[in-house]
């Protein structure tokens, strides 16, 4: 972390954490997520996650449209269904490559006992714009701003046609150190990703501290075995314009 606006941006996060009324949202989530029917394997992500207090910092209700962008097998796809519960949907998109067939059978349990997620193997442009309350990207950016920053550009302006004026984008990654060899390291810098949504129109209105591991140094990639997956991982929250 480091710079002047990302400890400016997380006292946000101290205010939303102290509502009671947001921390029986917190307590009623985490009570959805131990239910016997989600797999064993998502709940040990749990601790590292924090998806509760993630998405009471990003503000999504119960009701809402939301939208997991390349969900991969959908473990934040499940959460937010919790979240925004019977009245909400939950958009699971993955792209049509090859990659997205090997979580196809993870995807289709997840289906088999959620009923408001649709799985979306397609183009963020084919669903309707201005029609998204939230949409999110877990780890994954970064894959797609170290391959081509000409497609992140795209995939962020998709995004933002999506999304109602005033819904939130969530960027959650692997923090990486500016100019260091990210691609490598599967990380990006937050400098870089916080540039990339600014161009594509979102304005920053909040970060938190979260996901700050202090005892990662960015020098190792994510699966290095010594980091246990717990990465130093930034967490953006923007807005599309009013």
């Amino acid at each position: 972390m480091g710079t002047a606006i990302k400890q400016l941006l997380a006292i946000i996060v101290i205010a939303l954490l102290c509502s009671s009324a947001n921390s029986q949202n917190i307590s009623e989530l985490q009570r959805a997520m131990t239910n016997s029917s989600r797999p064993a394997q998502d709940k040990t992500r749990d601790p590292i996650r924090k998806a509760p207090k993630i998405l009471q910092f990003m503000g999504v209700k119960e009701g809402n449209t939301v939208l997991d962008v390349i969900a991969m097998g959908g473990w934040y796809t499940e959460v937010l269904s919790y979240a925004v519960g019977e009245n909400g949907k939950v958009y699971m998109q993955n792209n049509p490559i090859p990659i997205t067939e090997r979580s196809a059978d993870e995807r289709n349990e997840r289906l088999s006992r959620l009923s408001n997620v649709e799985n979306w193997i397609g183009a963020i442009t084919d669903i309707p714009p201005n029609s998204i309350d939230f949409t999110m990207t877990a780890l994954n950016f970064h894959d797609v701003y170290n391959r081509s920053a000409d497609d992140a550009d795209t995939m962020l302006k998709d995004i933002l046609d999506a999304l109602k004026p005033g819904g939130i984008l969530a960027v959650l990654d692997h923090e990486g150190t500016e100019g260091a060899d990210n691609p490598t390291l599967h990380r990006i810098a937050f400098e870089d990703a916080v540039k990339a949504a600014l161009n594509a129109g979102f304005v920053l209105v909040g970060t938190s501290d979260l996901l700050e591991n202090p005892d990662d140094d960015h020098t190792l990639g994510p699966f290095d075995p010594s980091l246990q997956r717990r990465t130093d991982r930034f967490v953006l929250k923007l807005e599309k314009p009013r």
